[in-house]
Formats: structure tokens, C-alpha cells, sequence
């Protein structure tokens, strides 16, 4: 395993009122620096911007508008960019942003050059910081949630491992928030035979849900890449991942191949 996506969701860089965690970012910058000086090739997809944004604004809730929602997102992004970039640098790491969207990842040629841009950048022991180019998506080319669009990300980088993180330990047969009896499920191993109670958590920032995550985790098995869910509260987790020791739920590819 050398190559690693790993999507980090609002709810792990953002505070509650959408102003950035900057402990917990500093942390997660450290251990994909860490990570990278172990020969590890890291593409970070990250969230939050609109959340940023909003806050920045002083907004109460995230906006509800196509437009203020483009708005807070291009006043976000580049605070949230500012932000990797700073960390990643004391840690020694050059960083770049890609900005994507579905008719870039769609096109056989926009696939193509993104490909070659990130392969680049890899070359070069840059570390990628994706997001979804929210100040210019409309309906017909947006994801609409970064869980997606990491898993689009690692099948075009052909990664060897997905990792989600998130608000949650990883997937349950029932929701834990609602049920003290929830159990967490640690391998999925056939998620076209997942059978669960897919409810899930949301917050008020973020747009994913246990849903989107399965989907996610479904785009990335069928392209032979091992999907892992766990929670974002403690980075280092990524650390026992690589070592095959975190708590969470990995849904394996079966030997399948991108």
C-alpha cells in the first residue's frame, strides 16, 4: 500500500459553528507529512469550505441559496487552502490545489489531464488538496458530496486504499446515535450484500450521510480499491490504518481490480 486517498469531512475540520479546528488540522497535516516521509503518496479530499465560509460571513446556518452557497464556498476555500498550506509547509510539504467537477472527471480528456496532474504532482512529493470547485458547480456537473468525489479520486489515481474520515466510528448495523445497542461492523466484505439500516448522522455543516459513504465505498471496491470508514476526531488513526490495526470498517475489493 502506497498510495492513499483520504477524505476528511466537515465535521473533522470544522468547529460546530464552521470555523476551522485548527488543533485538529495541524495534527492531521503532521501525520500525512509523517506519512509522505514514509514513502507514502497521500491526496487529501477535503471539505469544509462552504462551512468556512458561512461562518466567515457570520451567518447563522449554512445558506440555503445556489448563489450565497457559491459565495461562502470561494471565500472558504481559500482560507481552507491557506490553511493546509501553512501546516503542510511547517511540516516540510509542498502542497496544490485541484478544484474539480463532473464534466472535468467525465471527459475523457479533462479525466486524462487531471490523471497527468496528479501523477506530476506526486513526482514532484506535492500533496494534493481536492475539493469540489463549489463556487462554480451547478446541478448537472456537481457530486455533491465530497464522499463521492474521493472515490471518483482514487479510482482515477488508481489508489490502493480510500479512507473516509468522519464523525463515526465506522459503519453500523444500526444507527448509534439512536440505538445504545448499535454494533459496529468491522469488514465488509460483499457490500452489494450489505443488508443495514443505513440512518446516519448528520451535522450541520456537512452533506454526507452513511449513504453517501456507501456509495462511495461501492465506486471504489468495484475499482479494486479497499474502502476504510472511521471516525476523524483522533488523525493518528491513520497511522494504525496503514499498520492494519484501526477500529473502523473496511470494505474490501476482493482482489478486484480498477
Amino acid at each position: 500500500m502506497k498510495r492513499i486517498v483520504v477524505k476528511v469531512g466537515t465535521s473533522t475540520v470544522c468547529h460546530a459553528n464552521g470555523a476551522i479546528n485548527l488543533k485538529r488540522l495541524d495534527q492531521f497535516c503532521r501525520v500525512i507529512a509523517d506519512l509522505k516521509n514514509e514513502s507514502y503518496q497521500v491526496a487529501v479530499v477535503t471539505s469544509g469550505a462552504i462551512g468556512v465560509g458561512t461562518n466567515r460571513l457570520g451567518l447563522a446556518h449554512r445558506p440555503k441559496t445556489i448563489s450565497y452557497r457559491q459565495a461562502a464556498a470561494a471565500i472558504g476555500q481559500g482560507e481552507l487552502m491557506s490553511v493546509y498550506d501553512r501546516f503542510l509547509s511547517d511540516y516540510g510539504c509542498l502542497s496544490a490545489q485541484i478544484l474539480l467537477t463532473k464534466n472535468i472527471t467525465e471527459d475523457p480528456a479533462g479525466k486524462e489531464n487531471v490523471t497527468a496532474t496528479f501523477e506530476a504532482l506526486f513526482e514532484q512529493q506535492v500533496v494534493p488538496i481536492v475539493n469540489e470547485n463549489d463556487s462554480v458547480a451547478t446541478e448537472e456537473i456537481v457530486y455533491g458530496d465530497n464522499d463521492t468525489l474521493s472515490a471518483v479520486v482514487a479510482s482515477l489515481i488508481r489508489a490502493d486504499l480510500l479512507v473516509i474520515l468522519s464523525d463515526i466510528d465506522g459503519l453500523y448495523d444500526k444507527d448509534p446515535t439512536r440505538y445504545d445497542s448499535a454494533t459496529l461492523i468491522p469488514r465488509v466484505d460483499d457490500i452489494d450484500a450489505l443488508d443495514v439500516s443505513a440512518e446516519l448522522s448528520h451535522s450541520e455543516y456537512g452533506t454526507g450521510g452513511m449513504i453517501t459513504k456507501l456509495h462511495a465505498a461501492k465506486i471504489a471496491v468495484d475499482h479494486g480499491i479497499d474502502t476504510f470508514l472511521c471516525s476523524g476526531r483522533n488523525p493518528a488513526i491513520l497511522y494504525d490504518i496503514v499498520e492494519n490495526e484501526a477500529k473502523g470498517t473496511r470494505f474490501s475489493s476482493g482482489g478486484k481490480t480498477s
